[in-house]
């Protein structure tokens, strides 16, 4: 006799409009039917929810299998059921898991090991290394994060060091009323006076040494003398990095009166801020002017240092940084860092 087709099961009015159907499978012939699995491990398994949700969404009669409403839990279904939800209900996203991070390979990486070498900053290092521009143990390397042994030998081609060759340091006489930095209080920045004009000792000035000048230090506003403006994270690096030694020379015109035991703790034996301030050489240079050389370069830590011990600084002047000198730059000019300076 010719099998009788069956109709199909209509769904009821509140059947969802969304559903996830598993994949066809071979028909059984006369194998007994599985004893099925659980409902919720289904709908996890299916990624419609997690497992309390799933018991949550069928105690509330929400979750229908081949049309049929479930609202009890551990109720066991076909692995290849049609599960739908109901209308309306809607599911939290399934957060997508987190890719496991590749392990940390060996080694520094490429653009701390040439900053810490004074090579360049380490953004400079950055940009050489996309170029194709350095190479390490004769290698070539232009992938950004290079890991490599500390003790690699680290050299650039032609063109890197062309670059680094381009970038300027300039000098520069401050005067007062003027920022190191970024304009604030309506006061002007200290590179806004790099102008042809203001040029001291001859050279010729291109306004492509303007880009990315920044000052190597700073000087307080009602202070003047030597600042350093630079384009070469090498030199900026050399002035103000953590690990800095060079020297700064100041001539501090001071009023009051101070004895023998402030000018020892001048010298050392003064804190601020709760830290102790390195060694420095502090001597008498005429009868109201004390000469400071100094190590480090907190903000206003001369006149706090002499505040300190019961002095007032009523000027401060900057002559000398490692072994560059202001010498006779008039105040408001500047000039090139000459090719046999060195800090």
């Amino acid at each position: 006799m010719k099998p009788t087709r069956q109709p199909p099961i209509s769904s009821p009015p509140d059947a969802p409009r969304r559903f996830q159907r598993a994949p066809a499978q071979p028909a059984d012939g006369d194998h007994p039917a599985p004893a099925g699995v659980r409902l919720s491990k289904v709908m996890v398994e299916r990624g419609l929810c997690n497992r309390r949700e799933a018991d949550a969404l069928i105690a509330r009669g929400e979750v229908f299998v081949d049309g049929q409403r479930i609202s009890e839990l551990g109720t066991r279904v076909s692995p290849d059921a049609v599960i739908t939800l109901a209308e309306g209900v809607t599911l939290r996203p399934r957060p997508t898991p987190p890719v496991p991070e590749k392990p940390t390979a060996d080694g520094v990486r490429l653009s701390k090991v040439m900053a810490e070498r004074g090579m360049c900053s380490r953004r400079e290092a950055d940009a050489l290394i996309e170029r194709g521009w350095v190479f390490v143990d004769g290698e070539r390397v232009s992938e950004l994060g290079t890991r490599i042994a500390p003790d690699a030998t680290i050299t650039l081609d032609k063109r890197g060091a062309a670059k680094q060759a381009e970038r300027v340091t300039i000098v520069l006489h401050k005067p007062i009323s003027y920022v190191s930095g970024q304009p604030e209080d309506g006061h002007q920045a200290a590179v806004t006076l790099v102008t042809p004009d203001r040029l001291f000792g001859g050279g010729k000035f291109s306004r492509d040494h303007l880009k990315g000048l920044a000052p190597a230090g700073r000087l307080d506003i009602d202070s003047t003398g030597l600042l350093i403006l630079t384009q070469d994270g090498r030199i900026a690096r050399q002035l103000i990095g953590d690990d800095s030694t060079v020297e700064k020379e100041y001539l501090v015109r001071v009023a009051g009166t101070l004895s023998a035991e402030g000018l020892a703790l001048l010298n050392h034996g003064l804190s601020l801020d709760g830290k102790q301030l390195r060694p420095a050489k502090v001597r008498w240079q005429n009868d109201d002017q004390l000469s400071f050389i100094l190590k480090e370069g907190r903000k206003r830590q001369i006149r706090r240092m002499c505040e300190l011990v019961g002095l007032k600084v009523v000027g401060l002047k900057r002559v000398r940084i490692g072994k560059v000198m202001l010498g006779d730059l008039p105040q408001g000019q500047w000039r090139y860092l000459r090719p046999n300076e060195r800090f």
